[in-house]
């Protein structure tokens, strides 16, 4: 009988632990598009309710597994039983919309919210760093009092310090942690911590859609990492900058292809706000330099209008002509939320295979065409098959551009 009493006893709590991790793993706030169902998975016994001082929507005891028409914002209560609130849930409904695809080749300048610690070396056969728990990957934003925003800014403060400890203010993901550091003088008499540092990043890829009403634009498809962490890179701000195509290197099993461009005199057209693992995002500020069509607009395709089959993906491999290409979508991951690998995508185009042998770096972004109608943005690559790679979804790509961090 005690036996059975225990069993009992640690079922009752297994219970509990997955309901309460049922509850901690659901996301705060969602963003829908309209005409989109909204449908979050949730145990027996859960459920939502709308809070009486929300009532920008039509008033409705569940939303759960309904198509949302309405445009606006509401609030909710996740219920255990109808009876306890454990949560709050927002729910954020954002108007269809029209988008151009762009489908150019496009620069970007990144620069971090202050700057990215990315190695670290020996002064003098010292290690002044040892241990103040700063790690690759860590950015730091203030030093003594003194914000941080770029490498001029850190030296500057270090030789400043004649020596003496320092206090440093530094940032973990977004977690704020603070140490200190005894600078080392190496032999030109300058004071160093013995940590490598960058400010800012630069990539080239394609630039996905602009949306005229907003004039925000989106591009990648995916975000722009570190190339010595591996890292997503957190910027202050960006610029997204004008490219010249060099030279396209085909792609090989095994061994993936490049568009090869420079940005080094491209002109600033636009600025650059977030990068996130779905995309870069900012506004427009000269359409013209793109030649970019507003009429050229189209609608942005929900995920269960998507289609297995034929499709299109735009994008220039020549400077100034930007081309329709023939692809298949393979596989539909319809509710894929994690990552940008929305969908398997084959390129069948003639015309492509033979210039790039697929996908190529460079090519991310290149927006994904099906039925008149904006369906996504090329990803990724298999670099054991040129011709196979990912795209993300239209509508996560859009409600990442219209999120307020």
């Amino acid at each position: 009988m005690k036996l059975v009493k225990e069993i009992i006893f640690i079922m009752i709590l297994l219970i509990i632990y997955i309901y309460a991790c049922n509850i901690f793993l659901l996301p705060s706030s969602y963003i829908l598009m309209q005409g989109e169902d909204f449908s979050i998975y949730t145990l027996a016994g859960i459920s939502l309710t709308q809070k009486q001082s929300s009532p920008t929507l039509q008033a409705v005891s569940n939303l759960n597994h309904q198509t949302v028409n309405e445009i606006g914002k509401i609030d909710f209560d996740l219920n255990l039983f109808n009876l306890f609130p454990v949560k709050d849930i927002t729910v954020n409904v954002i108007p269809k919309t029209q988008v151009v695809p762009v489908g150019k080749a496009i620069g970007m300048k990144l620069y971090t919210d202050g700057v990215l610690v990315v190695g670290m070396s020996e002064i003098e056969g010292q290690k002044p760093y040892e241990n103040s728990g700063i790690q690759e990957g860590d950015r730091i934003v203030q030093i003594n009092q003194n914000e941080i925003d770029n490498t001029e800014d850190l030296m500057q403060v270090v030789n400043q310090c004649d020596g003496k400890e320092i206090s440093i203010k530094y940032m973990r993901n977004d977690e704020t942690k603070t140490t200190s550091i005894t600078p080392v003088k190496n032999q030109d008499n300058e004071y160093k911590l013995g940590l490598w540092v960058r400010d800012a990043a630069a990539g080239v890829g394609t630039l996905t859609f602009y949306e005229p009403s907003s004039n925000m634009f989106a591009t990648l498809g995916h975000g722009i990492l570190d190339v010595d962490t591996s890292e997503l890179i957190r910027i202050e701000n960006g610029e997204l900058v004008t490219t010249n195509i060099l030279s396209i290197e085909k792609g090989e099993k095994g061994t993936p292809g490049e568009i090869r461009g420079t940005i080094e005199s491209g002109q600033t057209i636009g600025s650059i706000s977030k990068n996130t693992e779905f995309g870069v995002f900012g506004s427009l500020a000269k359409p013209s330099y793109l030649s970019i069509n507003e009429n050229e607009a189209i609608d942005v395709c929900l995920r269960d209008e998507i289609q297995i089959g034929r499709a299109q993906i735009v994008c220039e491999l020549e400077n100034g002509k930007r081309k329709y290409y023939d692809i298949e979508i393979q596989k539909i991951f319809v509710n894929n939320n994690q990552d940008n690998k929305s969908m398997l995508i084959k390129v069948t185009d003639e015309e492509l295979l033979e210039k790039t042998g697929g996908i190529i770096q460079g090519m991310s972004g290149a927006p994904i065409i099906q039925n008149g109608k904006f369906v996504g943005a090329v990803t990724h690559v298999l670099v054991n098959d040129p011709t196979m790679g990912y795209g993300v979804f239209a509508d996560i790509m859009l409600k990442q551009m219209k999120e307020v961090e």
